[in-house]
């Protein structure tokens, strides 16, 4: 018999059992390595009105939703799924600060642009292969923090130092790259 997949409704039940705390209440949600997996992010998650950072790495999801009621969410990480665009995170574009999606499919960056107070982007291992989806970035003009190895457009260059020039001359906002800080003639 298949095991069904872990609504996020009894994902937060179950945060609530082991930390005896009540989900909204709380700054910090974690429901990453839920088994079975959580295939679906939904409307109980907006019930997390205070939560500052949510977790759901790690899991089965497939794309971004029900997140539109999380009014103080900052920090949103959900490396380790199946998700293949950026469409639902424009939601939570006036408070979110970083987003960390590394090892997922995406390969467009279509809604990034909506995320104006985005400062740290994690999203190693995923599938752009176009420098015209890696401009998009160049609409948020608070990243300061990108994490993009092991997409194919890294892998397509001739070498470590020709990205990181190729990169760094796109986007004028970021001081660091795949961990290491940007340096720039004249600063």
């Amino acid at each position: 018999m298949a095991l069904k997949p872990t609504t996020c409704k009894e994902a937060i039940a179950r945060w609530e059992k082991v930390k005896g705390e009540v989900a909204a209440e709380a700054l910090v949600i974690e429901l990453q390595f839920q088994w079975p997996p959580i295939e679906k992010m939904d409307g109980a998650l907006s019930t997390l009105v205070n939560c500052e950072k949510l977790s759901l790495s790690t899991n089965m999801i497939d794309k971004i939703a029900g997140i539109a009621g999380m009014r103080n969410l900052k920090i949103l990480s959900l490396g380790r799924n199946y998700i293949k665009s950026f469409a639902g995170v424009e939601t939570v574009a006036d408070t979110l600060e970083e987003l960390w999606i590394s090892y997922n499919q995406i390969d467009k960056m279509k809604g990034i642009g909506s995320l104006k107070n985005l400062k740290v982007l994690y999203m190693a291992q995923n599938s752009v292969k176009e420098w015209v989806e890696f401009n998009r970035l160049q609409e948020c003009p608070s990243l300061r923090d990108l994490v993009f190895i092991g997409n194919p457009i890294c892998d397509n260059q001739p070498d470590v130092e020709t990205w990181r020039t190729q990169a760094s001359n796109r986007l004028q906002q970021i001081t660091k790259l795949d961990g290491i800080p940007i340096i720039r003639l004249g600063d």
